[in-house]
Formats: C-alpha cells, structure tokens, sequence
C-alpha cells in the first residue's frame, strides 16, 4: 500500500488548491514511474474534483511496458467515496480507460447510488464511512496487490490511522509556498507519530525524492 504526495519546502500539499504548482519534471517523471507496475491507481473523491483524473493515467510507453511483463495495458482505478457525491458525466467517468471501482458505504444517498452504477462498480466498504481494512481487502479479492494511491490527505491520514500505510513516496519540493495549503495527511489526529525508515534518496535541480517504509506507531 503505497502512497505517493508531492510537498513545498514549507509543508503545503497544494498551491491554489491544486498539487501540480508545486512539482517538478523529475518529479512529474517519477510520478510516471510509480503508477506504470501499479495494479491499481487508488484516490479520493477530494483529489479527483480538484484534479480531474479524465482519461488515460500512463502513457503509450507505460503500456507497452506493462503488456511487455504480462500486466493489463492500463491499471485498474479505484476511487474512494463515502458520500457518493460525484457527477456521473464528469471526465473521470466519461472517459476512464477502464471501468473504475467505486468504494463507498452502504449510507450514501441512493439516487447517487443509482447515478452512478451505470459508470462504476460499486462496492461497500463500511457503513458510515469507507473502511481503510475494508478498501483493502476488496483491491485484494479483485487481485490488486500493488495498490498505489496518489491522495488525498484524508485517505493517507485514515490508512495511517489503520496501520495499513506500507510505503510513502515524498517529492518535497525546493520551493516556500506559504498561504493556507493543507498538509499531505489530513483528517482525525493519529493516536501516536507513525514511525518511517528511509530507504530511498534522490535529488534533482534542488528536489528531494525520498521513500520510506512505514513501520509500526
């Protein structure tokens, strides 16, 4: 379970309230790199209405790559709402290179429900929110193992939470972005810091790109 945030020198995840200000190209080409062997690409409603996510997520390279090692073409995709407040016509649907999985809780709004059956599959994953144990186990009984999971904080901060987070991917770049950009995980406090051994380092034009193995609190 591997998550992926890129963050300002100062601890803003975003710029404006978008990510994307704040990468780099090594960054932008590191990001490529970690969704290509992904089994599944998995995000949060947040990150997807503030991002788009429409269309293809890897390049024509990245497939080739992939069918090259007997993986499917493109990744499966995976978005977590407990709410179901998403517009079926948007571009992550209407033009999603596989059929996503729709993680949700058997609270959620019915009409939405209904709206949205017709451009997902929708699975519940808790009552009155999505489950970080449950999202898991569903991505495992549809065989994705490698789960790779771009945001947002909320969805980092609950699988944190859970003792579920396996790896952060931290793209911390050399820039002060100040203002009221929220940091990479969000949502309920953690009952105690969750440790990290680093076990990887690169540096590029001033960028940091660091990995760490979550261990436990």
């Amino acid at each position: 379970m591997r998550f992926n945030f890129v963050s300002s020198a100062d601890g803003a995840a975003t710029v404006h309230g978008r990510s994307d200000g704040l990468g780099t190209p090594a960054d932008q080409r590191l990001f490529a790199l970690l969704r290509r062997p992904a089994d599944v690409i998995l995000v949060g409603a947040g990150t997807v209405r503030a991002e788009g996510y429409g269309g293809d997520l890897v390049s024509a390279e990245d497939r080739a790559w992939r069918e090259a090692r007997g993986l499917p073409s493109h990744p499966a995709v995976a978005l977590v709402s407990g709410s179901l407040d998403l517009d079926p016509e948007s571009t992550f649907f209407t033009t999603a290179p596989v059929r996503p999985l729709l993680l949700t809780t058997t609270g959620a709004d019915a009409g939405r429900r209904a709206a949205l059956v017709e451009v997902a599959d929708v699975v519940d994953c808790g009552s009155d929110q999505a489950e970080p144990a449950r999202i898991r186990a569903v991505l495992a009984e549809h065989g994705h193992r490698l789960v790779h999971s771009e945001g947002g904080p909320t969805l980092l901060g609950a699988f944190t939470a859970a003792g579920l987070a396996d790896e952060l991917c931290l793209s911390l770049s050399p820039l002060l972005a100040g203002g009221a950009g929220g940091r990479i995980i969000g949502g309920a406090d953690l009952a105690s810091p969750a440790g990290m051994d680093l076990v990887g380092l690169l540096e590029e034009d001033g960028a940091l790109f660091l990995r760490y193995r979550v261990t436990a609190p």
